[in-house]
């Protein structure tokens, strides 16, 4: 009996001694992915962000670059398996939709977060602050550090029971609508972009389902296009990607912030001449004008009379003319008594003009 417990103990220490080792790394990772590793190496890599610039012993750059590509296409296929078997029936669109949603950026980097991966991670303190994706490249990568020491199963168990059964409503996550157009839109508004979404094409599917596509336009510029089943879904998976070319590319925002100044430019230029500025009196006759336009009646006078001229009046009256002198011409100027604010017969404007012409 003695022995046996001796041996007992003797294989639980050497079970224990590489506990012993890395006991820390080896705990946090038993919290993080439900099972002990057989080979911490993998793990440690996983960790290992291209920012310590670490090198083997043949100069050769180490990092978890490679186990993040291979942990990328393990998540794919594996979430993949997931979705289609928990949504039976549905289209191909609706399952492609929900994948993305699973293993997009954004969600592995909150599951990063929240499991504790970020505090783990080497690399440089520069690069920790300003690199948004750190923490999903990391988990990405021990999928891929899981997959190589466990195998396929390890990581189908991972992720059923630990991320979708205790992080995740893929339910949830599934029939949640993330409008992209309408956060397009808003930051069109904001910016005051001009927006537009072209209509490129439609048709039928392999099954004879419809199919549109349509194409983003900030400003006339070409932005992404998306393929859909509805015009809807088109709009939206255009959207989405037009957000992410924004983000990601900044040649992209500046094209179209050119072609905006372009655009205000033309539309805040005059469309007719500015109008001049000069005090020309235009209402004026000079005295030199060769105009032959008609010169309109008086309020006073039937006609306007020259020097040699006799008044005639509305009855067909013959007036004698008379010889033009000196007070007649100084009489014929205007005088403020011409201007009166009582009305006139026409019996008493006949009879002035009479006076006038027969004045001596």
């Amino acid at each position: 009996m003695q022995n046996n417990a001796f041996a007992i103990i003797n294989l639980i220490d050497r079970v224990k001694l590489p506990f012993r080792k890395d006991k820390e790394l080896y705990s946090s990772l038993y919290d993080i992915i439900g099972l002990y590793p057989h080979n911490i190496s993998y793990y440690k890599l996983a960790l290992m962000h291209k920012s310590v610039m670490h090198r083997n012993k043949k100069g050769k750059p180490v990092n978890n670059e490679r186990l993040e590509f291979l942990g990328d296409a393990i998540l794919d296929a594996a979430v993949g398996d997931i979705v289609y078997r928990h949504f039976p029936g549905k289209r191909e669109g609706f399952l492609t939709n929900t994948r993305s949603k699973l293993v997009q950026r954004d969600t592995l980097n909150k599951l990063a977060q929240e499991m504790g991966i970020n505090k783990l991670i080497l690399s440089s303190g520069h690069s920790a602050s300003h690199n948004s994706y750190l923490g999903g490249n990391a988990f990405e990568a021990l999928v891929g550090a899981l997959y190589l020491d466990r195998g396929y199963d390890a990581c189908m168990r991972f992720l059923k029971r630990r991320i979708l059964a205790q992080m995740i409503n893929i339910d949830k996550v599934a029939y949640k609508e993330v409008n992209f157009k309408s956060k397009l839109i808003e930051w069109s508004q904001k910016n005051k972009v001009k927006l537009e979404f072209k209509f490129i094409k439609s048709g039928k599917d392999n099954g004879g389902s419809p199919t549109f596509c349509y194409q983003v336009m900030l400003e006339g510029i070409a932005g992404c296009t998306g393929d859909g089943f509805s015009k809807k879904e088109s709009q939206q998976k255009a959207s989405k990607d037009t957000l992410e070319l924004l983000r990601k590319k900044p040649q992209f925002i500046d094209e179209v912030f050119a072609a905006k100044g372009e655009r205000t430019k033309m539309e805040e230029e005059p469309v007719n001449a500015i109008p001049s500025t000069d005090e020309t009196q235009a209402f004026m006759v000079s005295a030199n004008s060769d105009s032959d336009a008609p010169k309109h009646a008086t309020a006073f006078r039937e006609k306007v009379y020259t020097e040699q001229e006799s008044a005639i009046d509305e009855r067909h009256e013959t007036v004698l003319e008379q010889p033009v002198t000196e007070e007649a011409v100084v009489a014929d100027e205007f005088d403020l008594s011409d201007i009166s604010a009582k009305a006139k017969s026409r019996e008493e404007i006949i009879a002035e003009a009479e006076k006038q012409a027969f004045r001596e």
